[in-house]
This record gives structure tokens, sequence and C-alpha cells, in this order.
């Protein structure tokens, strides 16, 4: 054997090995947040939403095989990829503490636009967020925004708990808060989907804008510089393709079908 065929004969099984290892990819998520992800009440192991749906575009340009498991609560889908068990999350906000154990892939693959929910009818008047220093809001216990605005919210405005944004939005109808600060989109399938479309209205920009990241577990034996490398190039590209609206768009949709028909009604 010549020495090239040798040195050739050597090398191949790494470079199979190295594109091999990551041909498949197991991910997880939150399973009560739509319309970004959500349990499948067809396939209750699965998850959906739009960060799947994105996700399984990325990896499918880049020739990865991927499953989005649903791993249970949120604390148990972040336990299951810090410990490698699952390579990584499809909807992280991103954690400096959290830094530890996983990378975030930037860009974020989606945001989540939280804006200032309110009454038609209503007399809230703002043009700056400490004007809303003078109501009282409601936010659900779910809601997932930047520490900073937590911070601030917490300190600065009257915000009391709801146990989900059903709740919330039922107190705003009943007169019992005068806002919610709420995700335009996740506020929109379920003002639909409880027949409140005309009584509720989104109003102004995006008060906060927290990322929804790819977090890869640095346990995840797919945990390489290629595989990040080549998921923030796709990130970076997707903005400009426009299909992230649409994507979001019609998991709205899908969403409010499934609000519809009680039995398979996830809640947020």
């Amino acid at each position: 054997m010549t020495p090239a065929l040798m040195v050739a004969a050597l090398l191949t099984p790494l470079q199979v090995w190295a594109v091999g290892k990551c041909e498949r990819l197991v991910a997880t998520g939150s399973p009560d947040a739509p319309p970004y992800s959500w349990r499948d009440p067809q396939d209750p192991k699965h998850l959906i939403g739009a960060n799947v749906d994105l996700f399984k575009q990325v990896a499918r340009e880049l020739g990865l095989k991927v499953e989005v498991l649903d791993s249970g609560t949120r604390s148990d889908a972040l336990e299951e990829v810090r410990s490698g068990r699952v390579d990584l999350l499809i909807d992280s906000p991103f954690t400096v503490a959290e830094l530890t154990a996983v990378d975030y892939i930037h860009p974020s693959l989606l945001s989540n636009e939280y804006v200032v929910w309110t009454r038609h009818d209503s007399s809230v008047v703002y043009d700056t967020l400490s004007d809303l220093q003078h109501y009282q809001g409601s936010v659900s216990e779910k809601a997932r925004m930047t520490p900073e605005f937590s911070s601030y919210a917490k300190s600065q405005l009257k915000i009391a708990p709801a146990q989900n944004l059903t709740q919330a939005f039922q107190q705003l109808l009943l007169g019992q808060v005068d806002y919610v600060l709420a995700g335009r989109y996740a506020g929109m399938a379920m003002a639909q989907s409880l027949g409140m479309s005309n009584a509720l209205i989104a109003r102004g920009l995006p008060l906060d804008r927290p990322g929804l990241y790819l977090a890869l577990s640095h346990n995840s034996a797919c945990n390489d510089a290629w595989l990040r490398g080549q998921l923030a190039k796709k990130l970076t590209e997707l903005p400009a393709s426009g299909v992230s609206q649409t994507v979001l768009q019609r998991n709205v949709e899908r969403w409010k079908a499934q609000m519809q028909a009680p039995l398979d009604a996830p809640k947020q």
C-alpha cells in the first residue's frame, strides 16, 4: 500500500465518524407555550409549534434528522438538556446562569413580543412604560420575559400574577385589571379562541422582546464547532427569508383550531 493510500485508510473512519455522530438530534422544549411550542394532542410524546417547525427546517437543510420530544414540565425539559440525555432546547430564553450548562446559538430562533392588551373601550392612556404605573395589570405566571424587564415590572408596576393567560384575559374582560402583558401572537390566538377578539386589542410597540434560542447542551455528543457554526449560519439567514412570520401565523391558526376543540385544548 502506498503512503498516500495508508493515510487515506486512516483518515476515512475518522471522517465518517465526524459526519455521522450528528446525523440525529433529539430536542425538547416547553409543553405549554403556544404558538411557539406545545404538546401535540394527537401525539403527546412530541411537541409542535413555530419553534419546532423552524428548527426542523434548519435541521433538514443541514441534512440532520431530528425528533422534538415532550419531556414533561419546562423544568424537566431543562434538566434533560443539562444532563445531555437530550441534545438541545428549542425555545430557551437567554439566562446567564445557564451558560455553564448550554451554548446559546445566536441569533435567536424567534422573539416573543410582549405587548399591552386592553379592552377595546379601555381608558388606559400610555406613551411610555412608566405611564403604566397608574394602572393595575396582570401577567401569566408562565410568561418568560427578560430579567431586566421582569425586575422593572416587579418594582415599578402594579402587576398581579394570573394562573395562565386564559385567567388573565378573563380578569381583563371583567374589568378586574386595566391591562394584561402578554405575547402578541399568544394573545392573538387566545383572544380568538375564547371569542374575545372584538373585545380585546394589543396596543403599541412591544415592551419586551425576549429571544427564544436554540440551547445546545455541553453534555451533548453533537456539540461541536461545526454544528454550532452551521446552526448560527442558518439562523442568520432566516429573517431575510420571511419564513419566520409565515410559520408563526400558521401556528397561531393551528393552536386556535385546537383550542376550539375543548378536549384537546392546551392552556398557556
